[in-house]
């Protein structure tokens, strides 16, 4: 059995509706509304949506007791399938219509103490229940049970002692009532009573209360003179109580309040209400695949929805992508001239800057070779090789080839404006001249080599 969330009891007259919701768990009074017939129901609370997959929701609706015929039958007490086979096997009996032509339903009532057990059967014509689930559907309610009200008011009435109990306003109008006939504490019979407007309305009623209790009288169940309980107030107990014989034992007991009444449905139905429900099978096949189809709808709409807003949103980039690229472009194209032209600047601060910076390599390479240079050396040739290294190239006597060497280690020490001027110096290499003669050479690196 489902795990209901919540419960919505719905009573639909001719010319009002009133709707309850209730919760599921104590089945307190969450919500009620009061409209006329012309009024639309607050959808929010009677429709079905994805939510419903969670917290499952009960749409009950009250039937009218005037299109309802009630038979009473006394069963052996069995498990609930058993009884309902014994029920239907006699319907055929029972019902005022053939039975293709009606829908039913049953509710059980315990009898304390002996192995058997009450059984009220309710019947209802095919085509009342279609035009009643039309009329619903019209509204935009759709029901997952149909359900008679009477009982729960029934079940909820205290019954003290024997007699006849009277349920006065139970159809379209106040003077339309159901006769419940309680002896030896067991339920015996039930009779729905519609009196005309008329002034023989007492006659009437005093007509068929003496051909129940002759019927009872028959059958074996009413031994003496009946109690009579009338359940009603107000205006329409005093009413009713006009219309039964001079000195009837009459007592008048309040009669549930529409919102627990309500509220007694919702936890019957919510509970167990298979047995009672006049909602026939197809309806609510039907009723389901329209929800399943309704929630697919919806979450495809919601696909569909989120697919054309993800395509505005990149669309939306593309075309900002699109402008700040031409923003970009038309920044570039402004300062393109301006870039070019500094570049060029550049070049030629660089040519300029290297024109200077090889005039004081020259000279700073010169002084350190004065300065540095043994006398007893000769100095072939002094070539600057594109700024970057100084190769020296002489001759000396083979015996001042050490001072070869002392000058190539003084070399690493030349300075220029306090830094060292050259980055290396490669150790000297000699070789054998003609006669007395040695020829060496040696180069060094220009510290600016690195710097760049």
């Amino acid at each position: 059995m489902a795990r209901w969330h919540s419960c919505n009891v719905l009573e639909s007259g001719s010319n009002h509706r009133n709707l309850w919701q209730f919760s599921t768990g104590k089945f307190n009074l969450l919500r009620q509304e009061s409209r006329t017939a012309a009024e639309p129901l607050p959808t929010k609370v009677i429709n079905k949506d994805w939510q419903t997959l969670l917290q499952p929701k009960l749409n009950i609706a009250w039937i009218s007791a005037e299109h309802v015929f009630l038979r009473v039958i006394q069963l052996p007490k069995a498990d609930l399938n058993e009884t309902r086979s014994m029920i239907e096997f006699q319907l055929e009996k029972l019902s005022p219509s053939p039975v293709t032509q009606v829908v039913w339903g049953f509710e059980l009532l315990e009898q304390p103490g002996t192995e058997m057990q009450t059984a009220i059967v309710i019947i209802v014509a095919r085509n009342r229940v279609e035009e009643f689930l039309g009329h619903l559907e019209g509204q935009g309610y759709l029901t997952d049970r149909l359900e008679l009200p009477f009982l729960d008011e029934l079940l909820a009435t205290k019954i003290e002692g024997d007699g006849s109990w009277v349920f006065a306003g139970m159809g379209p109008d106040n003077y339309s009532c159901l006769i419940a006939w309680w002896s030896g504490g067991v339920l015996q019979n039930l009779g729905l009573i519609h009196l005309p407007p008329s002034a023989d309305r007492a006659r009437l009623l005093q007509d068929q209360l003496a051909q129940m209790t002759w019927a009872g009288e028959l059958e074996g169940w009413l031994s003496g003179p009946p109690r009579y309980f009338l359940v009603a107030d107000g205006l329409v107990a005093e009413d009713w109580k006009n219309l039964f014989p001079p000195g009837t034992q009459l007592q008048v007991v309040p009669p549930v309040d529409h919102t627990q009444l309500a509220a007694l449905t919702a936890r019957r139905v919510a509970t167990n209400g298979e047995m009672t429900n006049l909602l026939p099978p197809e309806y609510t096949t039907r009723y389901r695949q329209q929800f399943i189809d309704r929630i697919w709808m919806r979450a495809i709409a919601a696909v569909l929805l989120l697919y054309v807003m993800g395509v505005v949103v990149y669309f939306g980039f593309i075309a900002y992508a699109r402008w700040e690229l031409g923003r970009v472009q038309s920044q570039i194209a402004g300062i393109g001239t301006a870039y070019t032209n500094t570049i060029q600047l550049r070049e030629k601060v660089r040519v300029l800057q290297d024109q200077v910076d090889l005039q004081f390599a020259a000279l700073d390479c010169y002084k350190a070779v004065a300065d540095f240079m043994p006398s007893e050396l000769t100095i072939n040739s002094l070539q600057l090789d594109r700024g970057r290294k100084l190769i020296l190239i002489g001759t000396a006597s083979k015996d001042d080839a050490s001072k070869v060497f002392d000058f190539n280690e003084r070399m690493k020490t030349a300075t220029s404006r306090d830094q060292p001027l050259f980055s290396k110096v490669e150790p000297p290499r000699t070789s054998t001249a003609q006669g007395n003669q040695l020829s060496w050479n040696f180069s060094c690196d220009l510290r600016r080599t690195d710097a760049e």
